[in-house]
Protein backbone atom coordinates (compact mmCIF):
# COMPACT_ATOMS: atom_id res chain seq x y z
CA UNK A 1 0.00 0.00 0.00
CA UNK A 2 2.87 2.40 0.76
CA UNK A 3 4.28 1.91 -2.74
CA UNK A 4 0.82 2.50 -4.19
CA UNK A 5 0.41 5.75 -2.27
CA UNK A 6 3.92 6.83 -3.28
CA UNK A 7 2.92 6.40 -6.93
CA UNK A 8 -0.10 8.65 -6.42
CA UNK A 9 1.97 11.22 -4.53
CA UNK A 10 4.42 11.20 -7.44
CA UNK A 11 1.53 11.73 -9.86
CA UNK A 12 0.04 14.60 -7.84
CA UNK A 13 3.39 16.38 -7.51
CA UNK A 14 4.34 15.88 -11.15
CA UNK A 15 0.95 17.11 -12.35
CA UNK A 16 1.15 20.15 -10.08
CA UNK A 17 4.68 20.85 -11.28
CA UNK A 18 3.60 20.73 -14.92
CA UNK A 19 0.50 22.88 -14.32
CA UNK A 20 2.36 25.61 -12.43
CA UNK A 21 5.26 25.41 -14.88
CA UNK A 22 2.87 26.02 -17.79
CA UNK A 23 1.45 29.05 -15.97
CA UNK A 24 4.93 30.45 -15.25
CA UNK A 25 6.33 29.91 -18.72
CA UNK A 26 3.12 31.22 -20.25
CA UNK A 27 3.41 34.54 -18.41
CA UNK A 28 7.10 34.77 -19.31
CA UNK A 29 6.39 34.24 -22.99
CA UNK A 30 3.43 36.63 -22.97
CA UNK A 31 5.12 39.55 -21.22
CA UNK A 32 8.27 39.28 -23.33
CA UNK A 33 6.09 39.20 -26.44
CA UNK A 34 4.14 42.18 -25.08
CA UNK A 35 7.29 44.25 -24.50
CA UNK A 36 8.41 43.54 -28.05
CA UNK A 37 5.07 44.52 -29.59
CA UNK A 38 4.44 47.81 -27.78
CA UNK A 39 4.04 50.80 -30.08
CA UNK A 40 3.94 54.55 -29.36
CA UNK A 41 0.44 55.49 -28.17
CA UNK A 42 -1.94 57.02 -30.69
CA UNK A 43 -2.60 59.83 -28.22
CA UNK A 44 0.23 61.21 -26.14
CA UNK A 45 -0.12 60.37 -22.45
CA UNK A 46 2.29 61.49 -19.71
CA UNK A 47 4.77 58.77 -18.79
CA UNK A 48 3.40 56.19 -21.25
CA UNK A 49 6.16 54.33 -23.11
CA UNK A 50 3.91 52.30 -25.39
CA UNK A 51 0.58 50.60 -25.94
CA UNK A 52 -0.78 47.48 -27.55
CA UNK A 53 -4.22 46.71 -28.94
CA UNK A 54 -5.26 43.06 -29.24
CA UNK A 55 -8.36 40.95 -29.69
CA UNK A 56 -9.00 37.63 -27.99
CA UNK A 57 -12.05 35.58 -27.12
CA UNK A 58 -14.42 38.06 -28.71
CA UNK A 59 -13.11 41.09 -26.80
CA UNK A 60 -10.79 44.02 -27.50
CA UNK A 61 -7.94 44.80 -25.11
CA UNK A 62 -5.70 47.81 -24.71
CA UNK A 63 -2.49 47.36 -22.73
CA UNK A 64 -0.43 50.38 -21.72
CA UNK A 65 3.13 50.29 -20.39
CA UNK A 66 4.63 53.20 -18.45
CA UNK A 67 8.25 54.20 -18.84
CA UNK A 68 8.64 53.94 -15.06
CA UNK A 69 5.29 54.12 -13.24
CA UNK A 70 1.90 55.88 -13.46
CA UNK A 71 1.30 59.12 -11.62
CA UNK A 72 -0.96 57.43 -9.08
CA UNK A 73 -0.91 53.92 -7.61
CA UNK A 74 -3.90 51.95 -8.95
CA UNK A 75 -6.43 50.45 -6.56
CA UNK A 76 -5.75 46.89 -7.76
CA UNK A 77 -2.31 45.72 -8.86
CA UNK A 78 -1.80 42.16 -10.07
CA UNK A 79 1.47 40.39 -9.25
CA UNK A 80 3.00 37.42 -11.03
CA UNK A 81 5.10 35.44 -8.58
CA UNK A 82 3.27 32.38 -7.27
CA UNK A 83 3.59 30.61 -10.60
CA UNK A 84 7.36 30.67 -10.14
CA UNK A 85 7.32 29.78 -6.46
CA UNK A 86 4.84 26.91 -6.89
CA UNK A 87 6.80 25.50 -9.83
CA UNK A 88 10.03 25.45 -7.83
CA UNK A 89 8.44 24.06 -4.65
CA UNK A 90 6.66 21.20 -6.43
CA UNK A 91 9.79 20.51 -8.46
CA UNK A 92 12.02 20.34 -5.41
CA UNK A 93 9.62 18.09 -3.50
CA UNK A 94 9.43 15.81 -6.54
CA UNK A 95 13.23 15.83 -6.77
CA UNK A 96 13.48 14.85 -3.10
CA UNK A 97 10.81 12.15 -3.38
CA UNK A 98 12.40 10.41 -6.37
CA UNK A 99 16.11 11.15 -6.22
CA UNK A 100 16.81 11.74 -2.52
CA UNK A 101 14.45 9.26 -0.87
CA UNK A 102 15.32 6.73 -3.58
CA UNK A 103 18.96 7.81 -3.82
CA UNK A 104 20.35 4.27 -3.99
CA UNK A 105 18.26 3.53 -7.09
CA UNK A 106 18.04 6.86 -8.90
CA UNK A 107 20.70 9.28 -7.65
CA UNK A 108 23.97 7.35 -7.44
CA UNK A 109 25.40 4.73 -9.75
CA UNK A 110 28.39 2.57 -8.74
CA UNK A 111 29.32 2.37 -12.41
CA UNK A 112 29.77 6.15 -12.48
CA UNK A 113 31.29 6.96 -9.08
CA UNK A 114 31.47 5.13 -5.78
CA UNK A 115 29.83 7.69 -3.53
CA UNK A 116 27.24 7.05 -0.87
CA UNK A 117 23.59 8.05 -1.29
CA UNK A 118 24.06 10.67 1.45
CA UNK A 119 27.02 12.16 -0.40
CA UNK A 120 24.97 12.20 -3.59
CA UNK A 121 22.18 14.13 -1.85
CA UNK A 122 24.74 16.62 -0.52
CA UNK A 123 26.14 17.11 -4.03
CA UNK A 124 22.64 17.67 -5.39
CA UNK A 125 21.62 20.29 -2.84
CA UNK A 126 25.01 22.04 -3.01
CA UNK A 127 24.58 22.27 -6.79
CA UNK A 128 21.34 24.21 -6.43
CA UNK A 129 22.73 26.66 -3.87
CA UNK A 130 26.08 27.22 -5.58
CA UNK A 131 24.51 27.71 -9.01
CA UNK A 132 22.39 30.62 -7.79
CA UNK A 133 25.21 32.25 -5.83
CA UNK A 134 27.63 32.12 -8.78
CA UNK A 135 25.03 33.31 -11.30
CA UNK A 136 23.83 36.18 -9.11
CA UNK A 137 27.40 37.30 -8.35
CA UNK A 138 28.23 37.39 -12.06
CA UNK A 139 25.06 39.35 -12.87
CA UNK A 140 25.91 41.94 -10.20
CA UNK A 141 29.51 42.22 -11.40
CA UNK A 142 30.62 44.47 -14.29
CA UNK A 143 29.95 41.49 -16.58
CA UNK A 144 26.24 42.07 -15.98
CA UNK A 145 26.41 45.03 -18.35
CA UNK A 146 28.03 42.92 -21.09
CA UNK A 147 25.37 40.38 -22.05
CA UNK A 148 27.31 38.46 -24.70
CA UNK A 149 30.32 37.87 -22.45
CA UNK A 150 28.05 37.02 -19.52
CA UNK A 151 26.03 34.54 -21.58
CA UNK A 152 29.22 32.90 -22.91
CA UNK A 153 30.67 32.53 -19.43
CA UNK A 154 27.41 31.14 -18.03
CA UNK A 155 27.30 28.61 -20.87
CA UNK A 156 30.84 27.46 -20.11
CA UNK A 157 30.07 27.17 -16.39
CA UNK A 158 26.81 25.33 -17.10
CA UNK A 159 28.62 22.88 -19.38
CA UNK A 160 31.27 22.34 -16.71
CA UNK A 161 28.50 21.67 -14.18
CA UNK A 162 26.94 19.09 -16.49
CA UNK A 163 30.32 17.42 -17.02
CA UNK A 164 31.04 17.31 -13.29
CA UNK A 165 27.63 15.94 -12.32
CA UNK A 166 27.83 13.17 -14.93
CA UNK A 167 31.06 12.07 -13.19
CA UNK A 168 29.43 11.93 -9.74
CA UNK A 169 25.74 11.04 -10.12
CA UNK A 170 23.77 8.66 -12.27
CA UNK A 171 23.38 10.04 -15.80
CA UNK A 172 19.65 10.58 -15.39
CA UNK A 173 20.12 12.34 -12.04
CA UNK A 174 22.90 14.50 -13.47
CA UNK A 175 20.58 15.84 -16.15
CA UNK A 176 17.78 16.46 -13.68
CA UNK A 177 20.09 18.37 -11.34
CA UNK A 178 21.31 20.63 -14.14
CA UNK A 179 17.65 21.38 -14.82
CA UNK A 180 16.99 21.89 -11.11
CA UNK A 181 19.93 24.32 -10.96
CA UNK A 182 18.49 26.31 -13.88
CA UNK A 183 15.03 26.24 -12.29
CA UNK A 184 16.50 27.45 -9.00
CA UNK A 185 18.18 30.37 -10.76
CA UNK A 186 14.92 31.28 -12.49
CA UNK A 187 12.83 31.09 -9.31
CA UNK A 188 15.45 32.95 -7.28
CA UNK A 189 15.48 35.68 -9.92
CA UNK A 190 11.80 36.19 -9.17
CA UNK A 191 12.15 35.91 -5.38
CA UNK A 192 15.40 37.82 -4.89
CA UNK A 193 15.45 40.43 -7.67
CA UNK A 194 12.23 40.87 -9.65
CA UNK A 195 9.67 40.97 -6.84
CA UNK A 196 11.85 43.04 -4.41
CA UNK A 197 12.45 45.58 -7.19
CA UNK A 198 8.74 45.80 -7.90
CA UNK A 199 7.89 46.07 -4.20
CA UNK A 200 10.34 48.95 -3.77
CA UNK A 201 8.87 50.78 -6.74
CA UNK A 202 5.33 50.35 -5.38
CA UNK A 203 6.46 51.47 -1.91
CA UNK A 204 8.06 54.58 -3.42
CA UNK A 205 4.80 55.49 -5.11
CA UNK A 206 2.80 54.89 -1.92
CA UNK A 207 5.17 57.22 -0.04
CA UNK A 208 5.11 59.90 -2.73
CA UNK A 209 8.71 59.25 -3.83
CA UNK A 210 9.70 58.88 -7.49
CA UNK A 211 10.31 55.17 -8.27
CA UNK A 212 13.85 54.15 -9.15
CA UNK A 213 13.84 53.30 -12.86
CA UNK A 214 17.06 51.30 -12.44
CA UNK A 215 15.22 48.76 -10.31
CA UNK A 216 12.75 48.24 -13.11
CA UNK A 217 15.59 47.69 -15.58
CA UNK A 218 17.22 45.08 -13.33
CA UNK A 219 13.93 43.23 -12.92
CA UNK A 220 13.33 43.31 -16.68
CA UNK A 221 16.84 41.97 -17.35
CA UNK A 222 16.42 39.01 -14.98
CA UNK A 223 13.01 38.33 -16.52
CA UNK A 224 14.66 38.20 -19.94
CA UNK A 225 17.27 35.76 -18.61
CA UNK A 226 14.45 33.52 -17.40
CA UNK A 227 12.82 33.73 -20.81
CA UNK A 228 15.93 32.37 -22.53
CA UNK A 229 16.35 29.56 -20.00
CA UNK A 230 12.83 28.16 -20.47
CA UNK A 231 13.44 25.88 -23.46
CA UNK A 232 16.59 24.19 -22.09
CA UNK A 233 14.86 23.51 -18.77
CA UNK A 234 11.76 22.20 -20.56
CA UNK A 235 13.89 19.60 -22.35
CA UNK A 236 15.47 18.50 -19.08
CA UNK A 237 12.01 18.09 -17.54
CA UNK A 238 11.23 15.39 -20.13
CA UNK A 239 14.79 14.07 -20.57
CA UNK A 240 14.17 10.92 -18.52
CA UNK A 241 12.14 9.63 -21.49
CA UNK A 242 15.19 9.88 -23.78
CA UNK A 243 18.00 7.62 -22.50
CA UNK A 244 19.88 8.08 -25.77
CA UNK A 245 20.77 11.58 -24.50
CA UNK A 246 21.62 11.16 -20.81
CA UNK A 247 22.91 7.61 -21.29
CA UNK A 248 25.42 8.53 -24.01
CA UNK A 249 29.15 8.64 -23.07
CA UNK A 250 29.14 12.30 -24.15
CA UNK A 251 25.91 13.11 -22.31
CA UNK A 252 27.26 16.39 -20.96
CA UNK A 253 28.13 17.59 -24.48
CA UNK A 254 24.72 16.53 -25.79
CA UNK A 255 23.05 18.55 -23.05
CA UNK A 256 25.22 21.57 -23.90
CA UNK A 257 24.28 21.24 -27.57
CA UNK A 258 20.58 20.96 -26.81
CA UNK A 259 20.83 24.02 -24.56
CA UNK A 260 22.33 26.05 -27.41
CA UNK A 261 19.56 24.84 -29.74
CA UNK A 262 16.91 25.79 -27.17
CA UNK A 263 18.35 29.25 -26.54
CA UNK A 264 18.76 29.81 -30.29
CA UNK A 265 15.14 28.86 -30.89
CA UNK A 266 13.96 31.22 -28.16
CA UNK A 267 16.13 34.00 -29.62
CA UNK A 268 14.51 33.50 -33.03
CA UNK A 269 11.07 34.01 -31.48
CA UNK A 270 12.23 37.06 -29.54
CA UNK A 271 13.70 38.64 -32.68
CA UNK A 272 10.54 37.87 -34.59
CA UNK A 273 8.42 39.47 -31.86
CA UNK A 274 10.52 42.60 -32.23
CA UNK A 275 9.87 42.67 -35.97
CA UNK A 276 13.47 41.71 -36.75
CA UNK A 277 13.24 38.94 -39.31
CA UNK A 278 15.94 36.31 -39.11
CA UNK A 279 15.79 33.69 -41.83
CA UNK A 280 18.65 31.45 -40.77
CA UNK A 281 18.48 31.07 -36.97
CA UNK A 282 15.54 28.64 -36.71
CA UNK A 283 16.68 26.42 -39.62
CA UNK A 284 20.17 26.42 -38.11
CA UNK A 285 18.71 25.19 -34.79
CA UNK A 286 16.84 22.43 -36.64
CA UNK A 287 19.96 21.39 -38.55
CA UNK A 288 21.90 21.45 -35.28
CA UNK A 289 19.41 19.02 -33.76
CA UNK A 290 19.76 16.68 -36.75
CA UNK A 291 23.56 16.92 -36.65
CA UNK A 292 23.58 16.18 -32.92
CA UNK A 293 21.40 13.11 -33.43
CA UNK A 294 23.63 11.80 -36.23
CA UNK A 295 26.90 12.55 -34.43
CA UNK A 296 25.82 10.67 -31.32
CA UNK A 297 24.28 7.67 -33.08
CA UNK A 298 25.60 4.44 -31.50
CA UNK A 299 27.68 2.20 -33.73
CA UNK A 300 26.15 -1.10 -34.75
CA UNK A 301 28.16 -4.11 -33.65
CA UNK A 302 27.11 -7.15 -35.60
CA UNK A 303 30.43 -8.96 -35.40
CA UNK A 304 31.08 -12.15 -33.48
CA UNK A 305 28.89 -15.15 -32.91
CA UNK A 306 25.16 -14.67 -32.61
CA UNK A 307 23.31 -15.00 -29.32
CA UNK A 308 20.61 -17.55 -28.65
CA UNK A 309 17.28 -16.63 -27.14
CA UNK A 310 17.89 -19.16 -24.40
CA UNK A 311 20.86 -17.10 -23.18
CA UNK A 312 18.90 -13.86 -23.55
CA UNK A 313 15.99 -15.18 -21.51
CA UNK A 314 18.30 -16.10 -18.63
CA UNK A 315 19.74 -12.56 -18.59
CA UNK A 316 16.28 -10.98 -18.67
CA UNK A 317 15.08 -13.24 -15.84
CA UNK A 318 18.11 -12.44 -13.64
CA UNK A 319 18.56 -8.75 -14.36
CA UNK A 320 15.21 -7.33 -15.52
CA UNK A 321 12.21 -9.41 -14.44
CA UNK A 322 12.41 -8.35 -10.80
CA UNK A 323 10.70 -5.12 -11.88
CA UNK A 324 9.42 -5.89 -15.37
CA UNK A 325 7.01 -8.65 -14.54
CA UNK A 326 3.28 -9.05 -14.07
CA UNK A 327 4.17 -9.79 -10.43
CA UNK A 328 7.33 -7.75 -9.59
CA UNK A 329 9.53 -9.01 -6.77
CA UNK A 330 11.61 -5.84 -6.41
CA UNK A 331 10.64 -3.97 -3.19
CA UNK A 332 8.88 -0.68 -3.88
CA UNK A 333 7.79 -1.73 -7.37
CA UNK A 334 4.07 -2.58 -7.21
CA UNK A 335 3.65 -2.75 -11.00
CA UNK A 336 5.99 -3.03 -13.95
CA UNK A 337 7.47 0.42 -14.77
CA UNK A 338 5.91 1.96 -17.88
CA UNK A 339 3.88 -1.20 -18.29
CA UNK A 340 6.87 -3.10 -19.72
CA UNK A 341 6.42 -6.78 -18.83
CA UNK A 342 9.10 -9.33 -19.80
CA UNK A 343 7.57 -12.64 -18.69
CA UNK A 344 7.08 -14.41 -22.03
CA UNK A 345 9.23 -14.81 -25.16
CA UNK A 346 6.79 -12.71 -27.19
CA UNK A 347 6.89 -9.90 -24.60
CA UNK A 348 10.70 -9.91 -24.58
CA UNK A 349 10.83 -9.84 -28.38
CA UNK A 350 8.29 -6.99 -28.57
CA UNK A 351 10.36 -4.96 -26.08
CA UNK A 352 13.66 -5.61 -27.88
CA UNK A 353 14.04 -2.03 -29.26
CA UNK A 354 13.46 -0.58 -25.77
CA UNK A 355 15.94 -3.04 -24.24
CA UNK A 356 18.52 -2.06 -26.88
CA UNK A 357 18.06 1.65 -26.11
CA UNK A 358 18.21 1.56 -22.31
CA UNK A 359 20.18 -1.58 -21.40
CA UNK A 360 22.66 -1.85 -24.27
CA UNK A 361 23.29 1.58 -25.82
CA UNK A 362 22.55 3.97 -22.94
CA UNK A 363 23.22 1.38 -20.21
CA UNK A 364 20.87 3.20 -17.86
CA UNK A 365 18.93 0.07 -17.00
CA UNK A 366 18.71 -1.71 -14.62
CA UNK A 367 18.43 1.39 -12.41
CA UNK A 368 21.72 1.88 -10.63
CA UNK A 369 22.59 -1.56 -12.03
CA UNK A 370 21.25 -2.99 -8.77
CA UNK A 371 20.94 -6.42 -10.34
CA UNK A 372 24.54 -6.39 -11.58
CA UNK A 373 24.16 -6.71 -15.36
CA UNK A 374 27.66 -7.26 -16.78
CA UNK A 375 29.20 -5.74 -19.93
CA UNK A 376 29.25 -9.20 -21.53
CA UNK A 377 25.53 -9.59 -20.86
CA UNK A 378 24.79 -6.20 -22.39
CA UNK A 379 26.88 -7.13 -25.45
CA UNK A 380 25.02 -10.41 -25.81
CA UNK A 381 21.66 -8.65 -25.64
CA UNK A 382 22.84 -6.21 -28.29
CA UNK A 383 23.95 -8.97 -30.66
CA UNK A 384 20.65 -10.79 -30.28
CA UNK A 385 18.55 -7.68 -30.91
CA UNK A 386 20.63 -6.45 -33.84
CA UNK A 387 20.36 -9.92 -35.39
CA UNK A 388 16.59 -9.46 -35.49
CA UNK A 389 15.66 -10.72 -31.99
CA UNK A 390 14.90 -14.31 -33.12
CA UNK A 391 13.13 -16.63 -30.71
CA UNK A 392 14.90 -19.71 -32.02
Amino acid sequence: MEAHLAQWLNLALRWSHVITGIAWIGTSFYFNWLNSRLAPPERSEPGVAGELWSVHGGGFYRVVKYAVAPAHLPRTLHWFKWEAYATWITGFVLLALIYYVGAASFLVDPGTARISPAAGVAVGIATLVASWLVYDALCRSPLGARPLILASLLFVLGTALAWGLTRLLSPRAAYIHVGAAIGTIMAANVLMVIIPSQKEMVAAMAQGRPPDAELGKQAALRSLHNNYLTLPVLFIMVSSHYPATYGHPLNWAILAGLAVIGVGTRHWFNLRNQGRRNAWLLPAAALGLVALALATRPRSDTGGAGASFADVRVIVARRCAGCHSSAPTQPGTPVAPLGVVLDTPDQIQASAPRILAVAVDAQTMPLGNLTGMTPDERALLGKWIRAGAPLK
